[in-house]
């Protein structure tokens, strides 16, 4: 028989909000500002106070649906980890992220935005394979630099790691040289100081190592050349390797096709908002 002292701890376990940046991506003064934000661009109260009562306050919905985009996990396990049904979390998770896309598109740097921030400045970019399931008549999402289907982002840096941009998802069959003009991103480089990318940009007129000719090999400077440029660009290997900290980036994404782009834009929105918020 469980005491009475020691059920009480449990329930203020229990109902003990979550705060910590490795679980939901914020730190618990940015979840309280969010929730807040959800709570002002909900079209009716969460809890209505009439009917049959929500299985969990507006709070713990929010968590959840941060909890889904920065861990990537099962609707079953998110259920279990809060007593609640798949089913709740599946409904919490249609209908809260749409509303964090939105209320977080003010943190999401614009192409002009990134261009009034790189004037005079050099950058740095790199792209990236967000993967995703092998869904039917989308042949155009396999990538086969990476051997799995995706979608290809575009990320762009100061040398001191600052993110600039961050792209829309284009098909995971895009190469980057192509994403680079299709996407903002060449505007901005170009209105840049200089860009340095990898060897996928050779041709777009930004800084790039030096492929090995065919049948010959690279000069001792060419080396020397291509592990400057190569020590320059970690500052954005370790952004994308931040922005795949949302685990919904580097780990196949599940639900329906059609629910991606919601999915990417809140995604990216939290990032964002996890990095500039409370830091202005």
């Amino acid at each position: 028989m469980i005491s009475r002292g020691f059920q009480t701890r449990l329930d203020i376990i229990k109902e003990r909000p979550l705060r910590y940046y490795r679980t939901t991506g914020l730190t618990q003064a940015q979840m309280q500002e969010l929730v807040l934000r959800v709570q002002d661009a909900l079209p009716e109260p969460w809890d209505k106070k009439t009917g049959r009562p929500k299985s969990c306050e507006l709070y713990r919905a929010v968590e959840i649906a941060c909890m889904y985009v920065r861990q990537n996990s099962t609707q079953e396990f998110l259920g279990d980890l809060r007593d609640i049904s798949q089913s709740t979390v599946s409904r919490i998770v249609t209908v809260l992220v749409p509303i964090i896309k939105t209320e977080l598109m003010e943190f999401v740097p614009t192409a002009q935005e990134a261009v009034e921030m790189v004037q005079g400045r050099v950058c740095l970019v790199d792209g990236t394979i967000t993967p995703c399931w092998s869904y039917d008549d989308h042949d155009e999402l396999w990538s086969r630099k990476h051997g799995t289907t995706g979608f290809n982002a575009q990320l762009i840096c100061l040398l001191d790691g600052d993110a600039v941009y961050i792209s829309d998802p284009l098909p995971g069959c895009t190469h980057d040289a192509k994403a680079f003009t299709t996407t903002p991103v060449a505007e901005i480089v170009e209105k840049s100081g200089g860009g340095i990318g990898d060897k996928g940009y050779q041709g777009c007129g930004i800084v790039t190592p030096r492929k090995t000719p065919p049948g010959g090999e690279l000069s001792k400077g060419d080396k020397a050349n291509n592990a400057v440029i190569s020590a320059l660009r970690a500052p954005v290997e370790r952004l994308v390797a931040h922005f795949k900290s949302w685990r919904i980036f580097h780990t196949d994404y599940r639900r329906p096709y059609r629910t991606y782009r919601e999915a990417y834009d809140a995604a990216r929105g939290l990032f964002f908002f996890s990095i500039t918020w409370g830091f202005e």
